[in-house]
């Protein structure tokens, strides 16, 4: 027998409002990165996302709410991403095929798409968000080396690599593989001319480096 879904329910959200929140949080997200968070107003969001600015205010209380809405909704995607990472490479028979491939994984997820512009507002706006900037690091970037650091640590105990710190061990592979990349895009220095292939090229790399210091 099939339970329809009604208003009572837990969890239910009536689809118009769903529908809305996705336009708003899509035109927010697109001029928060254009125009940064005090160069954007909900009229100017409204009018990108085709709602009504009392239909902004239905879904969201403030402009503020909804900047935090976007960036949680980047927190919740690097969490699934660590999430998949840790369960995976820690388990990985082939220490050098796994970091090699973690490494292409790291470029391409924290240089395609909208992590670098997301982190490049969140920076700009930390001293306004400083406590939501500090959130964003511990549970983006820092779980993402977290889960690094485990699977490190499980390499070290089966004997595949020789890993005496694996917080500080995870640091290097992430600056070896990534950091020049991530650095260059975070400035918007040489991206036009690198892009997203050569930095994974520089990742794998940068994993090649890491793997004959940190040989058995």
């Amino acid at each position: 027998m099939t339970v329809q879904a009604t208003t009572e329910q837990p969890g239910y959200e009536d689809p118009r409002i769903t529908r809305s929140r996705a336009l708003i949080m899509a035109a927010a997200t697109q001029a928060f990165l254009e125009h940064g968070y005090p160069g954007t107003s909900v009229d100017d969001i409204a009018a990108a996302a085709g709602v009504s600015k009392r239909t902004v205010y239905n879904v969201f209380d403030d402009k503020e709410q909804l900047f935090r809405a976007i960036i949680g909704e980047a927190i919740a995607t690097a969490e699934r991403f660590s999430a998949q990472l840790a369960a995976t490479t820690a388990e990985a028979t082939d220490a050098a095929a796994a970091l090699t491939t973690l490494a292409r994984e790291l470029a391409a997820f924290l240089l395609g798409g909208r992590v670098v512009p997301l982190r490049r507002l969140l920076i700009g706006e930390a001293r306004r968000f400083p406590e939501f900037a500090v959130e964003y690091y511990d549970r983006a970037p820092g779980r993402v080396m977290s889960a690094v650091a485990v699977a490190l640590r499980a390499f070290d105990e089966r004997g595949q690599l020789r890993v005496d710190d694996a917080e500080l061990a995870a640091e290097h592979f992430a600056f070896l593989t990534i950091g020049a990349s991530l650095d260059r895009a975070l400035f918007e220095a040489g991206t036009d001319v690198s892009g997203p292939d050569a930095a994974v090229e520089r990742a794998e790399s940068g994993a090649a480096a890491f793997l004959r210091a940190y040989a058995a």
